[in-house]
């Protein structure tokens, strides 16, 4: 898309061209820290303290800031929006998905921000009701978020649960579906996960510690007051989180424990909802299992006995510990066993192979098992909604990175599928004008780094194309390639987009995750350095025109690589970046801080892990580097990663740097984590980027 002289693009560079006046500057209020000997001195700690008009006031000031730098690209910005809404079909709905007599699905409505949850009775074409309208509920609030929707099992019943500001602290309540009208019970500061009693009678729910650590399993009997309440279990080992859940099969009310390598899980039956919770398997140290019900039996997900691609079992619902595990699908070391669903005949097996997802069919009585082939060499496949036990069909999601997403009904016995629904894309998009596929970085220590990519066919590689090089790397979560329409605004201006599947993430199976972590954690840093040098010297792009993006552990990668390698980058865009990382995980007091020791190490406790952390973290290695043009996130009430990381961040940043180039601070004071809530503010949010990243590359197309 070409952009006429009159709109050219204004660029991010030293020349106070764009009319901003100076940066704020936080006053320096130094804070020695100490640990094993080693002093940092923190001028900035003091940004911690929320409550503090001084701290918001200088948030607010960082947000005008950029505001007016960013002000010579609101045209741009308003060109970028609206292209991404002229592709979008606002007014739409999804597939609806059985479960007993009703069929469920979510709309949008052209102009209006949230979904709208209905259901349809008797077929996908039936009566329809709408159970829950989330734009009635936002109403007047300027962030909302609803979670924990769970029909009961009678059907008539709907809790949910609301935030407001992004705390991810939530109340539940409970919607009468035969009235539409909710019922008096209010419960108040609730985290995420709902499990119903068979009868409906009663729900249990789960809260979280002053740590914003989910530890206590409560149980409420419907039309009684909150205080009445049960605590039914309190986790205290800090190092494990409680979450609850239904089985598929409704039989069973599953309460999750689990630490970052461990788990242990206990069972309930649903029609005994006072009765007591019995452990399928107790803690092991680094025993991580999952059950799914059917029939008499557990299907077992585990990397038990050295499996470290994990493998799948059976037990006896009688007697389901790992004394009578027996095993049925093996370990495999090239293939990674993601996830399984259960249905009457068939197992449904998530697989990770060669750096792509796949899904494999077995069928119960015979073992004869399949792989649903795929037409793209590199692609996304995933589990749709699959509430029904007693059907041969399974259905699920399909995309890539010039395939838009697309539903399929498959038929686990004849394997052959039916398209439900491909995404609209509006306007003139043509998937056979782009071309994605696999590059592959070689890293410092020899491994191969996989790289997905997109751009436009027929591209020339003559080191001069804009490039977005997103990654992630932690916490063994994959960037998986998928589909967006939002990235066609890019795309369509000669931008290629790639993925760098660093070490820290899942694509390469278990392995994978455990080269990027603990002690090995700065591979994930290395291996995205890899990969940039990789396009560079492929021609693919320049360091002036190669533009990096990560969020929250990705925020972590971008802000280390920045220090390693700033020449290698002509902008950063870095969303709520856990750059602090050593003082976050020193302070236990911090919300979630010990569970995260299993992840990056314990620099209380263990020297060497302080000197390890403290040789990547962000903010302790900011140095007089000519950085580049850097544009960065954060979320007031964000549990996360702490507002005050960010914060931080940018004045040592604007400090140290030597290029003069803009470093900016956008901060959401009525959010959390996840940004704005609203699906339009989201996509101003993302125009937004998309004019700095363009602006800052000084693109002219």
């Amino acid at each position: 898309m070409a952009v006429s002289d009159s709109e050219a693009v204004p660029t991010l560079g030293r020349s106070p061209s764009l009319g901003a006046s100076s940066p704020p500057v936080a006053a320096r209020r130094p804070k020695v820290l100490t640990a094993h000997g080693d002093e940092r001195v923190d001028d900035w700690y003091w940004l911690r303290n929320s409550e503090d008009p001084e701290v918001v006031g200088h948030l607010e000031a960082e947000n005008a800031y950029t505001a007016e730098v960013l002000a010579p690209t609101k045209a741009l910005q308003q060109r970028l929006y609206d292209e991404i809404v002229a592709r979008i079909q606002e007014t739409d709905l999804s597939v609806p998905a059985r479960k007993g007599r009703w069929w469920y699905l979510s709309r949008t409505v052209e102009g209006s921000a949230y979904p709208i949850l209905c259901r349809r009775l008797g077929g996908p074409d039936g009566a329809e009701d709408v159970i829950l309208d989330e734009n009635a509920i936002a109403e007047g609030h300027e962030f909302c978020e609803v979670a924990n929707q769970a029909v009961s099992f009678d059907t008539n019943l709907l809790a949910y649960a609301t935030d407001f500001n992004g705390s991810e602290r939530y109340t539940l309540k409970v919607r009468d579906l035969t009235t539409g009208n909710d019922l008096p019970d209010t419960i108040e500061d609730v985290y995420y996960g709902v499990a119903w009693s068979a009868d409906a009678s009663w729900i249990f729910y789960v809260r979280v510690d002053e740590a914003t650590r989910p530890w206590q399993l409560w149980r409420h009997r419907l039309g009684t007051p909150a205080t009445d309440d049960v605590l039914v279990h309190q986790e205290d080992d800090e190092r494990f989180f409680l979450s609850v859940g239904s089985s598929k099969s409704e039989r069973f009310i599953v309460m999750d424990l689990e630490s970052k390598v461990t788990t242990e899980q206990w069972i309930l039956a649903a029609d005994d909802p006072e009765g007591a919770f019995a452990v399928v398997e107790p803690r092991t140290q680094g025993l991580e299992y999952a059950i799914r019900h059917q029939g008499d039996s557990f299907f077992v997900l585990t990397n038990a006995d050295g499996a470290e691609n994990f493998k799948v079992m059976t037990a006896p619902v009688v007697a389901p510990g790992r004394a009578n595990w027996v095993e049925l699908v093996g370990h495999r070391p090239d293939v990674k066993v993601d996830g399984i669903d259960v249905f009457r005949d068939h197992l449904v097996i998530g697989e990770r192979t060669e750096g792509l997802t796949r899904v494999s069919v077995r069928r119960i009585a015979d073992g004869a098992t399949h792989v649903i082939e795929q037409p793209e060499t590199v692609y996304t496949a995933w589990p749709g909604a699959n509430a029904e036990m007693d059907t041969s069909i399974f259905r699920f999601g399909y995309s890539s990175l010039v395939t838009p997403s697309s539903v399929f009904d498959y038929d686990m016995e004849t394997r052959s599928r039916v398209l439900l629904k491909s995404q609209p894309v509006l306007g003139d998009f043509d998937t056979a004008e782009w071309e994605t596929h696999r590059e592959w970085a070689t890293a410092p220590d020899g491994v191969k780094i996989p790289i997905s990519m997109v751009h436009r066919k027929g591209f020339a590689l003559n080191g001069q194309a804009p490039t977005l090089l997103y990654g992630y790397g932690s916490y063994e979560i994959s960037i998986d390639p998928t589909f967006s329409s939002l990235r066609l605004s890019l795309l369509e201006r000669g931008f290629v987009f790639a993925i760098a599947h660093v070490r820290g993430g899942g694509e390469m199976g278990r392995h994978w995750y455990n080269d990027g972590k603990l002690a090995a954690k700065p591979n994930s840093f290395s291996d995205f350095v890899a990969c940039a040098r990789h396009l560079i010297a492929g021609g693919w792009t320049s360091p002036a025109r190669l533009a990096i993006r990560g969020g929250s552990a990705g925020g972590l990668l971008m802000g280390a690589v920045v220090n390693q390698a700033p020449e290698l980058f002509g902008a950063v865009v870095a969303e709520v970046p856990f750059v602090d990382a050593l003082t976050t995980i020193l302070d236990t007091d911090l919300p979630l801080t010990v569970t995260e020791w299993e992840e990056w190490g314990n620099p209380v406790a263990d020297p060497a892990v302080y000197a390890t952390m403290k040789s990547y973290s962000p903010y302790d290695n900011v140095a007089a580097h000519p950085y580049p043009p850097i544009l960065v996130t954060a979320g007031l009430n964000d549990p996360r990663v702490s507002y005050w990381e960010p914060a931080k961040w940018v004045q040592r940043l604007r400090e140290r740097s030597t290029s003069g180039h803009p470093v900016l601070l956008k901060t959401e004071m009525s959010a959390g984590h996840g940004g704005p809530s609203g699906r339009y503010e989201a996509w101003r949010d993302e125009a937004l980027v998309y004019a700095f990243i363009l602006t800052a590359l000084g693109c002219d197309q």
